[in-house]
């Protein structure tokens, strides 16, 4: 993410072109807030429980509004992202520990977007597509992202709220269609009032999910690294002005993508739990919907809403994943790498239970997936709200107090209920399960009590010290290193491919060892069809052709360049280009490698091959690319 850090600029003057500026990181983060995972939490909520959550649904929103805001103050004061904080702060074993948790995170809500994608593909395409192969088609959804991220920041920015307005407006039909009470003892109006009955039974796990589903723990990490693309001036002025703008579009992102979740819980409690009918398929709403409403317009919403929740949430869940990837650990790893793994990790058990379960055990498995991100929020909200109060790390810009006691409150909540939903589930566990039960209760317990115990250290400890981050390296320091390196090179290796662009690579390899008095060690590979097979027995005309160019080049050489005492000879190698260099410029010992660089690239590289990039990594000295 560093390649696009104040890479936005902003206008010195205008209200509101200054705040379209700074409009798009909230908004990249709200998809996560309207994935797949969300709309299994919101139809299990409606169908099974009516109205009732959506209490739920506007406290968890209310909390993701203050977390969010606190995450994009911390990414503009600071200009550290929450992960390269924690890894400022915390030594080694906690951080280790916090990205496990938070890649078990951002696992499941790649796996929520997998799943609603694949039956959001399946939906579209009437069944023709099964849910097996729709699953297998999404783990290409890589190549959009990537096609996507070379058009710039602004450009991702612009598709994501294309795609949000594309939920949005399939979920006004739905509401239109579903025509829900609105006044009125179990209405809409009532279902916004809390009740401790909401949460007994099923409520509890449900609300949890839609917890989890809606304050996502990678979206902190997110937002707080997105919001430096934009191009703030170091000044007190200009960062209050930013976090204000910021606030402002947290404001309307989170707001918009309240609206879109309550929208499906209505549209589940106004269609299903009305009619007695409880959710267990994504794909038994997407039918429900059109024999219950004897409209075909609201079911195609549905799974064009779906697919688009799946996508949108897919790009920013691998933009959390560089982000605390590079931040935690200090690993930068190419962003179609970073996604086939995070992909192949999430499809994995996907696969699994759609061959096991069908689309039933799909619903049930996104349900599991948010609970995951509920029971991992606490992790990434305690170092927030201790980051954005510490006067150290902030200045001027902490938390104020009442701030700080909002911000308290809403992690002791979630830090409740997540242990309320843990300490039943493990004392189910003990209830006439025989030893089995008692040693996962145990097992369980143990590792509550030491995630609690991790809780309680990182709100408790002590801020004293210096950042546990490196000191930034000077220009005289770099300079004094660079004095006390001995750099003559004594064996220059020269990989050549008898072709004219040949001259070029000698013209710079005489220069170079001329001025250091080097010995040239000429390199060239016969990779003809004879070379490949036969190696250094072959002898047709390609090999001998090569081998006397090898040695005319030697014998010529030799006599320019033996008054300046720069001895020269040559090796040859046979088949495979790169590793033949390799092994070459390990035999001779060379410590330069001079090679010719033709400039093509992409579909260049895919029929002529890139020797450079593959040599590279087989070699520790260094290379001198010629063009």
């Amino acid at each position: 993410m560093q390649d696009t850090n104040r890479t936005v600029p902003i206008p010195a003057k205008g209200g509101l072109r200054r705040l379209f500026a700074f409009a798009g990181p909230a908004y990249m983060v709200a998809v996560g807030y309207m994935d797949p995972g969300n709309w299994a939490t919101d139809l299990a909520g409606g169908s099974n429980l009516g109205y009732t959550l959506l209490w739920v649904l506007l406290m968890s929103n209310a909390m993701a509004v203050v977390l969010q805001t606190l995450s994009a103050r911390l990414g503009l004061v600071t200009g550290r992202d929450l992960a390269q904080a924690c890894r400022d702060e915390y030594r080694p074993l906690v951080r280790y520990v916090l990205f496990f948790l938070c890649e078990i995170a951002i696992i499941a809500c790649d796996l929520a977007e997998l799943l609603g994608s694949a039956v959001g593909i399946t939906l579209l395409s009437g069944g023709h597509i099964p849910i097996q192969l729709a699953v297998v088609i999404t783990g290409l959804d890589v190549l959009v992202l990537l096609a996507i991220q070379r058009g710039g920041i602004r450009k991702m920015e612009g598709l994501i709220i294309a795609l949000i307005s594309i939920i949005g407006i399939c979920f006004i039909v739905e509401v239109f269609l579903s025509n829900p009470q609105w006044l009125g003892s179990g209405g809409v109006v009532s279902g916004l009032v809390p009740t401790g009955k909401s949460l007994s039974g099923p409520g509890l796990y449900i609300a949890i999910g839609i917890l989890g589903a809606t304050v996502m723990p990678h979206n902190l990490y997110l937002h707080s690294a997105l919001v430096q693309s934009r191009d703030v001036r170091r000044s007190v002025a200009s960062v209050i002005q930013a976090c204000k703008h910021n606030l402002i579009d947290s404001v309307f992102a989170m707001n918009g993508a309240f609206l879109i979740n309550a929208a499906i819980l209505i549209v589940a409690a106004a269609v299903f739990h009305t009619r007695g009918h409880a959710v267990e398929e994504l794909g038994q709403a997407h039918q429900l919907l059109e024999k219950l409403l004897g409209s075909t317009v609201a079911p195609v919403a549905f799974a064009l809403a779906l697919l688009a929740a799946g996508q949108s949430s897919t790009m920013t869940g691998t933009l959390a994943g560089q982000i605390t990837m590079e931040g935690f650990l200090s690993i930068r790893i190419r962003p179609w790498l970073r996604r086939i793994v995070t992909r192949g990790l999430a499809i994995v058990p996907a696969v699994i239970v759609v061959m096991i379960s069908g689309e039933k055990g799909i619903y049930s498995l996104l349900i599991f997936s948010q609970v995951v991100l509920s029971l991992q929020l606490p992790f990434a909200i305690v170092p927030l709200v201790r980051f954005t109060s510490s006067r150290r790390k902030m200045g001027p810009f902490a938390n104020r107090r009442w701030l700080i006691v909002v911000a308290w409150l809403i992690t002791a909540i979630i830090v409740a209920l997540n242990v309320q939903l843990v300490g039943s589930q493990i004392w189910g566990w003990t209830q006439g399960a025989g030893v089995g039960g008692w040693i996962g209760a145990s097992a369980g317990g143990a590792a509550l009590l030491g995630l609690l115990g991790l809780l309680a250290w990182m709100i408790f400890r002590s801020e004293t010290g210096a950042p546990r981050t490196a000191h930034p390296v000077t220009a005289q320091e770099v300079l004094t290193a660079a004095a006390a390196l001995d750099r003559r090179f004594r064996r220059i290796g020269v990989a050549l491919e008898a072709k004219s662009h040949d001259a070029a690579v000698i013209a710079q390899a005489v220069g170079l060892a001329k001025a250091q008095q080097s010995e040239l060690v000429l390199m060239h590979v016969v990779e003809g069809v004879g070379g490949q097979w036969y190696g250094p027995q072959t002898g047709d005309m390609e090999s001998r052709q090569d081998e006397t160019y090898l040695t005319t080049l030697v014998e010529k050489l030799r006599g320019e360049l033996a008054a300046a005492g720069v001895a020269v000879h040559a090796v040859l190698g046979y088949g495979d280009v790169p590793k033949q260099l390799v092994m070459l410029a390990h035999r001779e010992g060379v410590d330069l490698l001079i090679m010719g660089s033709h400039g093509h690239k992409g579909l260049g590289d895919v029929v002529h091959g890139s020797t450079i990039s593959a040599v590279r990594h087989g070699v520790d000295v260094p290379i001198f690319a010629v063009r």
